[in-house]
């Protein structure tokens, strides 16, 4: 289970993300960047967040620490913007957290560099989960004392928003020819013989344990939390076993051009050795 703490203070919004997450301090004396159970994309972002966010640490990349941040809606009261009021009315109760990075500075692909190997383990892990918000245009990256962490999986596991597309999305590919990592010459074949096989049943069960019941809990179809947990496990450990196979990063599809834009295109030719297409 994540550590548990309480939210002390409000301290301000961070208005670059969409579900409008504010910068808390807690209980413990630490501070993190809180994400509400009130927003208006709902709590299975903050499900997508635990799964995404723990499963991405046990694969050994940087993701901040999560805890379950408790919300007594009464330290916002001071807060003068009525949408950020609205916001934590509606959010008492149990919610989460991501351990701010003081410092930290947003990833620019034309400014930081990162190695192939890391690079193809980002991007593997992005399919694996089909992210489809770590882009050049929203990195959701950060670079920390010189190191890249990984934030922001909302947008991930789309097929849990709509339960019956599961299996089906399983086997689909993954187009990364927008991805912020793919210029970098992502070595996709050594991620996924590192990593493919470390997703395994157990280590999926302990990733969804962490999710708190309650955001589990009346899923249409399903007949409670702990069957909701399994078709999570079910969903990705099929997916994990094929996904190396159909990651796409900029290349020509059978009946369309390229879909990246024209500079990942001549970064990634010039990788490759092709001509521009």
């Amino acid at each position: 289970m994540l550590p548990e703490v309480t939210a002390t203070r409000y301290v301000t919004p961070l208005r670059e993300g969409g579900s409008l997450p504010g910068i808390v301090e807690a209980d413990d004396l630490g501070t993190y960047v809180m994400k509400f159970t009130g927003a208006g994309q709902g709590r299975k972002t903050l499900v997508a967040e635990v799964i995404c966010g723990q499963l991405a640490r046990r694969l050994g990349l940087r993701v901040p620490e999560l805890v379950r941040i408790q919300l007594d809606p009464v330290i916002g009261r001071g807060e003068p913007d009525p949408e950020v009021q609205g916001l934590l009315k509606a959010s008492g109760g149990l919610n989460l957290g991501m351990d701010f990075l003081p410092g930290a500075l947003g990833f620019d692909p034309l400014a930081f560099e990162t190695d192939a190997a890391e690079a193809g383990r980002v991007v593997w892990f992005d399919a694996l989960t089909g992210n489809v918000d770590r882009s050049w245009r929203n990195p959701n990256l950060l670079v920390w004392h010189g190191e890249l962490w990984l934030i922001d999986h909302g947008a991930t596991m789309i097929w849990h928003h709509n339960w019956p597309t599961a299996a089906a999305a399983a086997d689909k590919g993954y187009d990364a020819s927008d991805h912020v990592l793919a210029t970098f010459a992502p070595d996709l074949a050594a991620a996924a013989a590192d990593l493919a096989p470390r997703i395994t049943e157990e280590l999926l069960t302990e990733v969804v344990s962490d999710v708190p019941e309650e955001w589990l809990a009346d899923e249409p179809g399903f007949d409670g939390p702990e069957a909701v947990r399994r078709a999570y496990v079910t969903t990705l450990l099929r997916r994990a076993a094929v996904i190396g196979d159909r990651i796409t990063l900029g290349e020509r599809s059978q009946d369309k051009p390229s879909q990246a834009p024209e500079w990942v295109r001549v970064r990634l030719n010039r990788n490759t050795g092709k001509s521009a297409r």
